[in-house]
């Protein structure tokens, strides 16, 4: 029996276990999640008969595989599209059309943590939640791996393992690693460097519906304190009918320079911005709000592969957005499938 240890349950490592035990016949897949929940940014909440994605938007159509992955080979029940275009502003706050892209926008009615759940939910994998794994210790003479938690508790032996934190928590796993190989700097070095940009969001839920030609506005030159707005309400089931809810993602700078301040604050003061951008006064005062601040929200390049492919060699593997080089859903998807294809052909 081929034995694999995942660390992180986001959807490239639930993407991986899907096509491991789908094109193998003897094999265990174990997952250690540091949170309660699946999906990693691809993160939904639940507010009375709200429902809203909180962390990543939607994922494209932009890869034909996930495509396949989620309008055949998963259940497309409750799988959704949002018609509504993307328009774009610019540090001014000038609003105009030009993202009404032909790919699809697609989430499900339940939200976007739907991709791992789903995933997991056509596998075997024995999911562990509240697990922090802190060491990755490799057993050179035995060829397997073990993961060390934050309680000292040892997992394994595994054949392989792969990692699925964002790039900097990756690196701290590898730096820390009981681990005597020469790709191992190399790698650490790798992964180190793959830049990440911050993301402080928040929510505001509002008891009427805003009439607006669009779903989204994203900030062209990335020179504006917000970067995304959304509403929620142009995404089917997700809000009952005459009301609105804002998912507001402040850009890096500004969620930098604010990591520290007071929620309260910074909800008042996106509040404000998002208002003067929409040019309506309302905004400023929402009926209830939520917020998340995401340290390592999107990846802003790839990173190198040959340190990968050395450290695949000895059954170590890494999968993600920022493997794949791209901050997206479907590219996580898209790697955690490539990575699943290649543990269970060398299986």
């Amino acid at each position: 029996m081929e034995r694999i240890g995942i660390v992180g349950a986001g959807v490239g490592a639930a993407a991986a276990a899907f096509e491991i035990e789908e094109s193998t016949t003897d094999v265990s897949v174990t997952v250690l999640e540091k949170s309660r929940g699946l999906s990693g940014r691809a993160a939904t909440r639940r507010r009375d008969d709200v429902v809203y994605d909180y962390g990543a938007n939607y994922v494209k159509s932009d890869d034909e595989r996930v495509v396949e992955l989620l309008t055949e080979t998963l259940s497309s029940d409750g799988l959704v599209d949002i018609t509504d275009p993307v328009w774009t502003f610019d540090r001014e706050g000038e609003i105009s059309p030009g993202r009404d892209a032909d790919e699809h926008k697609w989430t499900y009615r339940q939200g976007l943590t739907q991709l791992g759940k789903r995933l997991f939910g056509r596998t075997g994998a024995t999911i562990h939640r509240e697990t922090r794994v802190e060491r990755v210790v490799r057993d050179a003479d035995a060829g397997t791996w073990h993961l060390e938690d934050a309680t000292g508790k040892r997992w394994g032996p595994y054949d392989a393992v792969l990692l699925n934190p964002p790039a900097p928590q990756t690196a701290d796993l590898l730096r820390s690693a009981a681990w005597e190989a020469d790709c191992r700097e190399p790698l650490v070095e790798a992964v180190e460097d793959v830049p990440y940009r911050r993301v402080w969001t928040g929510v505001f839920h509002y008891p009427f519906e805003l009439e607006t030609p669009y779903y989204a506005l994203v900030n062209v030159d990335k020179d504006h304190e917000i970067g995304w707005v959304g509403r929620e309400e142009c995404k089917p089931g997700h809000l009952p009918d005459s009301e609105s809810l804002l998912i507001v993602q402040a850009n890096h700078e500004w969620s930098v320079e604010h990591a520290d301040e007071e929620p309260e604050r910074n909800l008042a003061e996106l509040a404000a911005l998002t208002a003067g951008l929409l040019e309506d006064d309302r905004l400023t005062d929402p009926d209830w709000t939520d917020h998340q601040g995401w340290r390592y929200a999107l990846p802003e390049a790839g990173v190198a592969t040959e340190p990968l492919r050395q450290a695949e060699s000895e059954g170590l593997y890494c999968v993600g957005d920022w493997v794949a080089g791209e901050g997206r859903l479907h590219a996580a998807l898209r790697n955690g499938l490539g990575v699943g294809e290649q543990i269970a052909l060398g299986s």
